[in-house]
């Protein structure tokens, strides 16, 4: 009968070095980030994408957010993809609102903006974002920060931004329960879904950096330019600073003889050349002390090409062009919108002349107060940009010493929340 045979097969032998580093608990100590996580939404809020947090959740220093919010947004080691985290690889999809209920009697809510690079580990907070600004009202009642009345169907909700100092007052839709009233028939370019229409009003949105709407003095310039590829030049511009500062560019005042590459606006030498302007600019509104530190905060001031619209164009007034991180814009920034739509109701600015171009035979569309009163009304200016047609309402105020200002600028969006939950991130 056959018996079963068990086989030894010894190990090779292990020196004593070997079995030594195998101690990985001695030798090899392994040290991961702690995940972390924070409640939070993910909204889309006009044309821009944000993580929408309330403060309570984050650190009570703002210093200490920057590595929460890089891991979260997948822009920690400098990946453009943003792939290990909730970012969508791009400046619009890249951004957050921190909101909390104010302790002022005349605010609601007071909101802080953060810019994260999709591109680079770093976050930009000097000015503030419209688009983005327009979820908070939404997100406000949602959270129960901002309650309505019984049967309210509207309520308007002030809203301070801690980055500029600003004050919105955003009209929101009420639904039957209290919380914001998502579904409607507005619609907005950029968007293809529709939703309820959100009415954001920007209060006297003149100085929100500077102090000044115009800061230089003057309603137009020519802007001297120093450039690594085309050397000297200079361009007309009107230095506006309303709801963000912008650099609003005559785009007929670039040359672009040997340049022909200029009419891509995704060419590299062009975005370099935009680069160039915009830096000098930064330079002139007193934003920066030279052209190298203003290299450094990509996010203000911005800047806008402008172009006359068409005769034919029954919608818009003036057409632009906008430029955000180093790249060129799908639409237009909402603060773009207001910041454009205080400079074409201004007699002297580049946006007027061009407006005028078009409609130098009518009435000026910009509303008026005369010392508090309503004497004219304001009527829709249209800004064509890539993905269609924007609207601002502007209504100046005049002094009782005849000084004019800007009382308020109103753009329309729409939002929608997209999920809420926990943000993960690795501390």
């Amino acid at each position: 009968m056959a018996t079963g045979i068990t086989m030894a097969i010894a190990e090779p032998p292990m020196t004593t070095h070997l079995r030594d580093h195998l101690k990985l608990d001695k030798t090899f100590p392994i040290k991961s980030p702690i995940k972390k996580s924070l409640p939070a939404v993910w909204m889309r809020s006009g044309t821009s994408k944000g993580l929408f947090i309330q403060r309570k959740y984050l650190p009570e220093s703002t210093h200490l957010w920057e590595p929460i919010l890089l891991s979260a947004m997948g822009s920690v080691g400098a990946d453009s993809r943003q792939i290990d985290g909730i970012g969508g690889a791009t400046s619009t999809t890249s951004k957050v609102a921190v909101i909390e209920k104010s302790q002022r009697p005349d605010i609601d809510v007071e909101y802080t903006f953060i810019q994260v690079a999709p591109d680079q580990a770093k976050t930009d907070m000097t000015g503030n974002c419209g688009n983005i600004a327009s979820g908070v009202g939404p997100f406000a009642l949602d959270e129960g920060m901002v309650k309505a009345a019984p049967g309210q169907k509207e309520i308007d909700i002030r809203i301070l931004n801690t980055n500029t100092g600003q004050t919105l007052v955003e009209t929101v839709q009420v639904a039957a329960d209290g919380s914001f009233l998502e579904d409607g028939d507005y619609s907005i370019p950029g968007v293809q879904s529709t939703s309820s229409r959100i009415k954001v009003s920007f209060l006297n949105p003149g100085g929100s950096m500077t102090g000044q709407i115009f800061p230089t003095g003057a309603l137009q310039e020519m802007l001297n330019v120093s450039s690594s590829l085309v050397g000297e030049f200079s361009v007309r511009v009107s230095l506006v600073d309303a709801a963000n500062p912008f650099v609003l560019v005559d785009a007929s005042s670039i040359a672009t003889q040997g340049h022909s590459a200029w009419t891509n606006a995704e060419d590299t030498e062009f975005l370099s050349v935009v680069e160039d302007i915009r830096r000098a600019g930064a330079v002139r509104f007193g934003l920066a002390p030279n052209l190298e530190i203003a290299g450094q905060t990509r996010g203000t001031p911005k800047i806008a090409f402008l172009y006359p619209a068409s005769q034919d164009d029954v919608e818009a007034d003036i057409e632009v062009l906008s430029f955000t991180m180093g790249k060129r814009h799908s639409s237009l920034q909402l603060t773009g919108a207001v910041c454009l739509g205080a400079a074409m109701s201004i007699h002297g600015t580049v946006a007027w002349d061009l407006v005028q171009r078009k409609n130098n035979d009518r009435l000026p569309k910009h509303g008026m107060l005369v010392e508090g009163h309503e004497i004219a009304s304001a009527l829709p200016m249209g800004i064509r940009h890539p993905a269609g047609v924007i609207h601002a309402q502007t209504l100046l105020g005049l002094s009782g010493k005849g000084e004019v200002q800007v009382e308020q600028v109103a753009v329309f969006r729409t939002a929608r929340r997209l999920f809420k939950g926990s943000v993960f991130y690795r501390a």
